[in-house]
């Protein structure tokens, strides 16, 4: 039996795709607390993720929106990565611009932890999708696609894509 190369790339670009979660959900946390919620795509669901996009793209006139779209619909695997809003209970820290917790829920922001421990994750991600040798880019446009179409649950409120490719040219080299 031969094996083409072709055929082992999907396989493995899902098993990276786990080793990502992974490496995302053992970043620390602020106060071990574990917000981070994790899904990769594929598929429909990519091309539903790629379709939100390009419609954000025209409805918030944000033309980058669009080129993501296109570098996402060129990959076979996205990861998202995302956070459930939920404040910390720091005792005078203010990290989020409020003067306590209260303040800062009745305002809507979003608990400093909360974004600083996503962007960990989501560097701890990045940082293994690289040592695989993977090409991926983090994308707060597939991040934002992705909570509107509610593909990672009601609770989670920010979010980022990591799509990967496995490709002889980067699809994310020649941006423009």
């Amino acid at each position: 039996m031969i094996r083409l190369n072709a055929d082992a790339e999907h396989p493995a670009l899902i098993q990276a795709a786990e080793q990502l979660c992974v490496a995302a959900r053992t970043a620390p946390k602020g106060k071990g607390k574990d917000l981070l919620v994790t899904a990769i795509i594929t598929g429909e669901e990519k091309d539903q993720l790629c379709k939100k996009m390009r419609e954000i793209a025209v409805r918030d006139q944000m033309a980058f929106c669009e080129r993501d779209a296109g570098n996402v619909e060129g990959v076979e695997v996205i990861v998202l990565l995302g956070s459930r809003k939920e404040p910390l209970g720091m005792a005078n820290c203010g990290f989020c611009g409020f003067a306590d917790c209260g303040a800062m829920a009745r305002a809507g922001g979003f608990c400093a932890f909360n974004t600083g421990d996503l962007g960990i994750a989501v560097g701890s991600a990045a940082s293994r999708a690289a040592d695989l040798r993977l090409d991926n880019r983090i994308m707060y446009s597939a991040g934002k696609a992705a909570l509107e179409l509610g593909m990672l649950g009601e609770e989670v409120k920010i979010a980022y894509g990591l799509p990967l490719s496995a490709t002889g040219k980067s699809p994310f080299f020649d941006r423009g």
